[in-house]
């Protein structure tokens, strides 16, 4: 292993401050790509996808509870695929291991959930095996194959308006490395972080950032969006 030269601490302090001229670009980089997708066109979903879900049958627009926005990250968790019937597949795995709590998204009126060909008692058994909280469907239908998740792992943004809804983004591949943070899942949706220092339409959604933050035990049962 060839390593690094072994430097002083003013040496050290350059090099760090020269690469955060880079690093800095890119926040800057990612916040401007995030502000496009907040402009991207929406798709409107026509057909009333089925669900089966922990407690009973459910629509396309039951997987909001009742929130204005929706992230939907299907996993591969079925018969055929590596790992079962004790595992879903290794990656999507860890992609469930570091999804943060769903609380924070909540608080934004932010619904995330996985879905599955699994069935639920499986799905159940899975989650409670490693210790997942996240809202876990079992598809019934096409939907994986209309997002372009039925040969690979994906995640899809969907808004509602009233009883319609919308397809927002989707992101596959590499772009799923970063999933599981609070703040990657809200910047691909239409509405962002809906903070004042974010460049969005107008008319958008924002508050303060820091002043709706909570512990995720705090945010109380705060009432879902009526829109």
């Amino acid at each position: 292993m060839k390593t690094p030269p072994i430097v002083t601490q003013p040496e050290w302090e350059a090099a760090h401050q020269q690469l955060l001229v880079k690093e800095k670009e890119l926040t800057r980089a990612r916040d401007a790509l995030a502000a496009e997708r907040r402009r991207m066109p929406w798709l409107a979903v026509e057909k009333d996808y089925a669900f089966d879900g922990p407690e009973g049958k459910a629509s396309m627009l039951g997987l909001f509870e009742g929130r204005r926005q929706l992230i939907v990250y299907r996993a591969f968790f079925e018969p055929g695929v590596y790992g079962w019937p004790d595992h879903a597949c290794p990656g999507c795995s860890l992609v469930a291991d570091q999804v943060a709590h769903v609380a924070h998204l909540n608080a934004r009126d932010t619904t995330l959930a996985f879905v599955s060909r699994a069935p639920q008692p499986d799905i159940e058994r899975v989650k409670a095996r490693m210790g997942w909280s996240i809202p876990w469907y079992t598809m019934t239908d096409g939907f994986d194959a209309d997002f372009g998740v039925d040969e690979w792992h994906g995640t899809n943004a969907f808004i509602r308006d009233g009883g319609r809804v919308f397809r927002t983004y989707f992101v596959n591949n590499r772009g799923d490395e970063v999933m599981g943070g609070t703040w990657s899942y809200l910047d691909i949706t239409a509405l962002g972080r809906q903070e004042e220092w974010e460049d969005s339409p107008d008319g958008y959604p924002q508050t303060p950032p820091y002043g709706w933050w909570r512990w995720h035990d705090e945010y109380g049962d705060a009432e879902p969006s009526k829109s």
